[in-house]
């Protein structure tokens, strides 16, 4: 029988209704019972109003009437019914999927992927071109069924890491809790990224009318920008407060120190009054590392000024992202410019200084105009009258510099001239008078017979020109070498110091103390850990002056 066109359409309109509302088997049973009610014809015409295959209603018509028996409760189709996967169809094509991803670990480390992006387009291209059919979506599916996803970069590997990294953070916690306990400021400093002023897109979306985005540059030319900003932050851990000075000009360390000094005289010194220490904790590297000799002598300016003796412990190397600053403040004043541009110096400080948080964070932002020219060269006298003493722990990263130094007229002379017996000091050498002469006394042998090779004849062998006496005499004699090797054992003084010390050159230093050191060795002889870093000649005398040790100098003698 034929069934009329105007049906057919009448069942296309009705399915094109109902079918979004039916699962699977409730379409093939919809169709089915439209077909048998068209009687002869009627699953040819179900189909084509439908879109279907006539094997697709015949199967509903067979549902329908009961002849395959119910199936299981929740399903639409038997067991085995439908498509087969992939996977099924090519059991190869997911260890084939796999050496694509994991070139190194399951696959040939050439692969044609190695070094393109491994979206589902190309991994699907790549399956196909190798006998492996395979579209987007199913690479996708077989990628989460044998876990995968999509993964960014993660930051997490600190290269190689110092041996004393983790107790460098507990000491450093201790000094926290030491200060903090006295009321005494504690702050963490850090210079943030450096910022281009001017109409260029800033990372960040924020909300605004749709279709209204906020213009920028298409370019990000140097050339283009206002200036550059350079904000130094400085943030008091007790207080939750936050300090930023915007410099225009370069990342020093006068500008770092600078940015400290501003900080003080316009917040710190308020919150406390009665301070007497100023603990900073900071990155180790950058304008305020401790490599860095202009950190050190700005610093020593500053505490000067101020009276106070500032404690720095730098984080270890490898480690900045754990300063304090950086995800107490820094990380907020991101979030709270994001999707802004930085059009003006203006925007730079109001943005910074509206910077807020739940946990009660405020923070003060001031524009810094200063020059801070680069390339300042600090000379060994004046770092030698920065007064710094190191630490016991770490000197070159936890030390002190002192507002005032105790004996300033050394600090700035040809050489000190000290009397040796007042380096002999046992605050100094860690062992009493006794027992440093007792040393020298068991050296003596072997290092005259060091010293007094035969004098008839020379090296190569033939006769010596010289009376014997005659030629260079040695500038240190053996107490002065023991004395000098002692001092650098236990305060860890370098050889600049020790050459002004001893009014001797550094390689007469560096060339007594090996000599010394070696025949110590010999004696099994050691020395203690030692009790301080002193890096400089004046933290030298802050040190011995702290310690009952008056150093007092000798006149020199006339040439």
């Amino acid at each position: 029988m034929r069934i009329p066109s105007e049906v057919r359409d009448q069942l296309a309109l009705r399915f094109g209704v109902l079918f979004p509302h039916l699962n699977e088997r409730q379409q093939r049973l919809a169709l089915a019972a439209e077909a048998r009610l068209l009687g002869h014809g009627g699953v040819r015409a179900v189909a084509r109003a439908a879109g279907v295959s006539e094997t697709t209603v015949r199967k509903g018509v067979f549902e329908l009437e009961g002849c395959e028996g119910p199936l299981p409760d929740g399903r639409v189709r038997r067991d085995g019914g439908g498509r087969k996967n992939a996977e099924e169809l090519d059991p190869l094509l997911v260890p084939a999927l796999l050496a694509l991803v994991e070139p190194d670990e399951r696959g040939d480390p050439m692969s044609p992927l190695r070094w393109t992006t491994k979206s589902l387009r190309s991994l699907a291209g790549e399956l196909t071109r190798q006998g492996h059919a395979a579209s987007a979506p199913t690479v996708g599916r077989l990628l989460r069924e044998n876990g995968f996803s999509l993964q960014a970069n993660a930051k997490t590997l600190e290269g190689a890491q110092h041996p004393d990294r983790d107790t460098q953070f507990r000491y450093i916690n201790d000094r926290v809790k030491d200060h903090q306990a006295g009321g005494e400021p504690v702050v963490s400093v850090d210079t943030k990224k450096k910022e281009v002023v001017g109409e260029f897109k800033n990372a960040g979306r924020e909300w605004r009318p749709a279709g209204d985005p906020v213009r920028v540059d298409v370019h990000e030319f140097p050339g283009d920008a206002l200036g550059k900003a350079l904000p130094y932050g400085i943030y008091d851990l007790a207080a939750n407060t936050g300090w930023v000075n915007v410099g225009t000009d370069h990342d020093t360390a006068a500008f770092a120190v600078e940015s400290i000094r501003r900080w003080w005289h316009g917040q710190g010194h308020a919150a406390y009054p009665q301070a007497t220490r100023l603990l900073i904790t900071a990155d180790a590297g950058g304008s305020n590392g401790y490599r860095t000799r202009a950190w050190k002598t700005e610093l020593a300016s500053f505490a000067a000024e101020t009276g106070l003796a500032v404690t720095v412990c730098h984080m270890p190397p490898g480690t900045s992202k754990w300063n304090r600053i950086e995800h107490r403040l820094f990380s907020a004043i991101t979030m709270n410019w994001r999707g802004r541009p930085l059009t003006s110096y203006e925007v730079i400080v109001q943005t910074i200084a509206a910077t807020n948080t739940r946990t009660g964070l405020t923070v003060h932002a001031e524009m810094d105009p200063g020059s801070y020219p680069t390339g300042v060269k600090v000379s060994d006298v004046e770092l030698n009258a920065v007064p710094l003493t190191g630490h016991a722990f770490h000197g070159e990263w936890n030390y002190t510099v002192h507002p005032r130094t105790a004996e300033p007229a050394h600090s700035g002379g040809p050489a000190a001239g000290l009397d040796c017996g007042a380096l002999s000091h046992p605050a100094l050498t860690g062992m009493t008078s006794t027992a440093l002469t007792a040393l020298a006394e068991a050296l003596a042998t072997e290092w005259q017979a060091l010293h007094a090779p035969d004098r008839t004849t020379r090296r190569d062998g033939g006769e010596r020109r010289r009376a014997p006496g005659g030629g260079r005499k040695a500038k240190l004699d053996l107490a002065d070498r023991v004395l000098a090797t002692v001092l650098q054992q236990h305060l860890a003084l370098p050889p600049t110091v020790l050459a002004r010390l001893f009014t001797v050159s550094k390689d007469t230093i560096r060339d007594a103390t090996g000599e010394i050191r070696h025949l110590m060795d010999q004696h099994g002889h050691t020395l203690g850990p030692a009790a301080a870093h002193l890096t400089t000649l004046t933290g030298l005398f802050v040190y011995a002056a702290a310690h009952g040790a008056a150093l007092a100098t000798q006149a020199k003698p006339s040439p």
